[in-house]
């Protein structure tokens, strides 16, 4: 499933809410059929430098379009949703298939294995297209191996930009407990001070 925005990202910051940017280890970001060794590393950038590609992009080889994409995080994330900018003249990724917390994966593994989710790519050059993923199933990822098998009839496949949404479940998790520790000395005064109010979820 694909979505459009249906709001003005500089009103709503889409480059830095949910962006997973930050929590990929970029060192270790890798890609197979690139036609040039590491370019696979910039095509992860911030969100309002999606269409600039003076950095490079990622292609793949003359005459094969497939290309498997590794991308692993310094800590567990959930993904929301994912974004994939490709070029013009039937370059762009026609599908993309996604695999979770598999390392090493190969073109004869993707090919064989069941993808956690699929979907079918619309040619999405200007960077408005975001494809949904089920959520309930991209808990605790470590790491993301995405699969782009086609393209839209391109002699090469070409990606300018993979954006992933969500949240990083360890920052989470320590955020909780703060707040926990934070609000246990004294639950018993919260909840004398309230009683009129909804007591302690007043607070």
């Amino acid at each position: 499933m694909a979505c459009l925005h249906d709001h003005s990202c500089e009103e709503h910051d889409c480059g830095s809410e949910w962006s997973l940017f930050k929590h990929i280890d970029m060192p270790k970001v890798s890609a197979l059929n690139e036609a040039i060794a590491g370019s696979v590393k910039s095509v992860f950038k911030a969100w309002e430098s999606r269409l600039d590609s003076s950095e490079g992009f990622l292609e793949s080889n003359d005459g094969d379009p497939e290309l498997l994409v590794f991308i692993p995080f310094t800590s567990d994330v959930k993904i929301k949703s994912i974004s994939v900018v490709g070029g013009a003249d039937g370059t762009s990724p026609s599908k993309m298939r996604a695999f979770i917390n598999r390392d090493g994966i190969d073109f004869s593994d993707a090919q064989n294995m069941q993808p956690v989710q699929e979907w079918e790519l619309g040619e999405n050059v200007q960077g408005v297209l975001e494809y949904q993923t089920r959520y309930s199933r991209f808990q605790s990822v470590g790491n993301l191996t995405l699969h782009f098998p086609e393209n839209f009839g391109g002699d090469t496949t070409q990606i300018y930009y993979i954006g992933l949404r969500g949240e990083a479940t360890q920052l989470k998790r320590d955020a909780v407990a703060k707040v926990v520790y934070e609000l246990m000395p004294n639950p018993s005064d919260h909840k004398v001070k309230n009683e009129g109010g909804g007591g302690i979820s007043n607070v």
